[in-house]
């Protein structure tokens, strides 16, 4: 906190979109991750993209390295996922 205005601004902001969350019963803990957790993913996924040359193939380099992103991917769009799926058992029943 360096005592500024915008920092004031943005305390406040996250106080209410807190209030929202628990509002609707969202979990708290995504969020605080991504605030946590989000400005040094970015810095890495820029450093990552600037010795890469721009390409994604860096993500996919080795055995490991693939599979930790595939994983990440698969977790990122799972409630989409099981949401579909969900539907459309639904819908064939």
């Amino acid at each position: 906190v360096h005592n500024a205005l915008f920092d004031n601004w943005l305390m406040h902001g996250i106080g209410v979109m807190g209030y929202i969350f628990k509002k609707l019963d969202y979990p708290m803990a995504p969020m605080v991750l991504a605030l946590v957790l989000g400005s040094r993913a970015e810095e890495s996924f820029r450093q990552s993209m600037l010795i890469s040359s721009g390409s994604l193939e860096v993500f996919f380099s080795t055995p490991l390295v693939a599979g930790i992103t595939s994983l990440g991917i698969l977790l990122l769009f799972w409630p989409l996922i099981t949401k579909t799926l969900a539907a459309f058992k639904s819908t064939k029943s």
